[in-house]
């Protein structure tokens, strides 16, 4: 091997080591895209679960539009409401000796 030829091939390693380098760590690069590909894969985990809450509170609203049971059963847990022809009982607290 001459030495131009060994010159051209020393320079065309260094080379190809500095494209692989660029390739890998510039700023899109091959480490910026896995970054992107997590990020990308935890936006799509979020997703499903954002369209699974409004899945359920979508059938929440259909049943407090229309389900007067559940309407009632809701003001009762959550209010404390009691119907029209219900008595309220309280227990008397004993005096305390």
């Amino acid at each position: 091997m001459t030495r131009k030829q060994s010159i051209f091939i020393s320079v065309a390693v260094v080379l190809l080591f500095s494209l692989l380098c660029f390739i890998i760590f510039s700023e899109h690069g091959l480490v910026d895209l896995n970054t992107l590909k997590k990020e990308r894969d935890q936006l799509v985990e979020k997703n499903e679960l954002l369209s699974d809450e409004n899945l359920t509170l979508s059938a929440e609203i259909d049943r407090l539009q229309h389900d007067p049971k559940y309407i009632e059963s809701i003001a009762r847990q959550e209010l404390g409401m009691v119907g029209q022809d219900e008595l309220i009982l309280k227990p008397q607290s004993s005096p305390k000796p």
